[in-house]
């Protein structure tokens, strides 16, 4: 049942999920910022204003904002280009102005044009991907100084070269806090667990994110060579109070607003976060087990709102991330109070709790990530896209495979060109019925028009056209025609022209005859 009391009527499902997701994009934040060539702490000031402030006004019930792994590219080559972090700021604010236009002219309907076998596709690109970031942490390879290289990313293949290094620089602690944290992830699946009256309150990645800190303090204690030291875990900046939150903040230059590179930034932003933010929605829609669709246009209002803040207190571009957006929903979320939640425990982390957090495995956090990755990209997936033909599987691969390869956005293009060569192949075929038939000695071919015959039609009409053969009565009828192109009645033309020749008669019926020849 949709929650229609507020968002505090559904706080025993909301806040564990909440909890969840708060676990699963804390890393994501810190790591993110690391990749952009941000100040550490830019990431987790965007999962703050991505959880309250974009959460408060989203109209989504699951969707979770936050910075976008798909941005770190153009947020890295920006603060490289403006050469100031104070100047990419100023081009934030812009976007997020840009966005708050785009959501009042309504453009978010945009998103509804991207197909379905594109959108499963960028889910399945994105759970390969995690699944293959997240490898380095399990097998606990990644060091203070190359942590960049293992963040779970989606525009990276270098991340698959690097595993051929695994086996030289393994450490078993990480490997069997990563093998009990899955177990404990899996085991939650399972009815027994479900269907218990007590474990089935309590989140499987929170339980396995203790016991895990639990196990590597025995590592430390009782067998010292599998204790798993400061890099390979969670490590937040430390803030004693808000005399201390200065030191972590920027705020936007100004000055440079009227400088074209930073207007160059903030629109690539404004377009590609917006396009980003309505894919996601679309795509968590497709996974919340309700059903609900989110409205585009107030979306993209909220995400120009948190992005406009972030510029103003030295955050990171935000999106709607469809990682989040999934570990919250399959942690049973029910309104958009488990994405505002996530974001004040962020907030209080910084303060409270730092220091336990920075006890956290990344490779515990690396086996949520791994099981979330799966449900994105199971192999029941695959089957079932493929059982519904060629023209649904081949963009989802093509999707799947570009995003894999190269990145999110270059992915989505290559599926979409697919599936609209698949229109275009459909749009081909399907623009006229063919009958021939023989009434009182006489050959007769009619053809009727489909409902909207356009130029794209105009070869399989001449295709059909040529093959009449030559003596017979051919009827072309658009009667259920409601669009011609002037390029189909065009060919229709000269095919009447021509038929004389071939002995053909020609009967044109509800076709607009302006501008064609009077048979003689």
């Amino acid at each position: 049942m949709s929650n229609k009391k507020g968002i505090f009527s559904n706080l025993s499902s909301d806040l564990p999920a909440g909890l969840v997701v708060f676990l699963v994009a804390l890393p994501l934040c810190l790591g993110i910022a690391l990749s952009s060539g941000a100040p550490l702490f830019s990431g987790i000031i965007a999962g703050i204003v991505g959880g309250i402030v974009v959460g408060a006004l989203s109209g989504s019930h699951t969707a979770v904002s936050g910075p976008a792994a798909g941005l770190t590219v153009i947020v890295l080559n920006a603060i490289e280009d403006l050469q100031a972090y104070e100047l990419f700021l100023t081009a934030l604010v812009i976007a997020g102005a840009l966005q708050l236009v785009l959501g009042i002219i309504k453009a978010g309907v945009i998103g509804y044009y991207f197909p379905t076998s594109v959108i499963k596709g960028m889910l399945a690109g994105i759970g390969i991907i995690l699944i293959i970031k997240q490898l380095p942490f399990v097998f606990g390879t990644n060091s203070s100084e190359l942590v960049e290289d293992f963040i779970p990313l989606i525009n990276d293949f270098q991340a698959v070269l690097a595993l051929q290094s695994l086996m030289n620089t393994l450490e078993m602690g990480a490997i069997i806090i990563a093998l009990f944290s899955l177990a404990i992830l899996i085991l939650w699946e399972k009815p027994i667990v479900k269907n218990h009256s007590f474990l089935k309150f309590i989140p499987g990645p929170l339980l396995a994110v203790l016991l895990s800190i639990g196990i590597n303090k025995f590592f430390k204690f009782i067998i010292p060579d599998l204790y798993i030291g400061t890099e390979n875990k969670v490590t937040l900046p430390e803030i004693t109070g808000f005399s201390s939150l200065g030191d972590h903040l920027f705020f936007p230059d100004f000055s440079g607003v009227f400088n074209p590179d930073v207007w160059v930034v903030a629109i690539t932003i404004a377009i590609i976060a917006s396009l980003e933010t309505l894919l996601s929605l679309e795509a968590a829609d497709k996974i919340d087990p309700q059903k609900r669709v989110s409205p585009p246009n107030r979306e993209l209002l909220a995400q120009g709102a948190g992005n406009l803040v972030n510029g103003l207190v030295g955050g990171m571009p935000i999106t709607a991330v469809i990682v989040r957006s999934s570990a919250n929903i399959t942690s049973g979320a029910k309104s958009k109070m488990s994405a505002i939640f996530h974001g004040l425990l962020l907030l209080l982390s910084v303060f409270l709790i730092p220091n336990l957090l920075n006890l956290i495995p990344l490779a515990s956090l690396a086996a949520i990530l791994l099981v979330i990755g799966y449900k994105l990209a199971k192999i029941s997936l695959f089957k079932s896209m493929y059982k519904l033909g060629w023209d649904q599987f081949l963009p989802f691969v093509i999707t799947i495979l570009g995003i894999v390869f190269f990145d999110l956005l270059k992915g989505i293009g290559m599926g979409m060109i697919v599936g609209i060569v698949y229109i275009l192949m459909r749009n081909y075929k399907n623009s006229h019925f063919f009958k021939d038939s023989r009434q009182d000695d006489e050959d007769i071919v009619h053809i009727i028009l489909a409902e909207e015959v356009s130029f794209l039609n105009k070869g399989s009409l001449i295709k059909t056209l040529k093959h009449v053969g030559d003596n017979k009565r051919v009827i072309i009828d658009g009667t259920n025609s409601k669009i011609i192109d002037y390029d189909v009645i065009e060919v229709i033309k000269d095919f009447q022209i021509n038929a004389k020749e071939r002995n053909i008669t020609v009967e044109i019926i509800n076709i607009d005859k302006e501008n064609m020849p009077v048979a003689n």
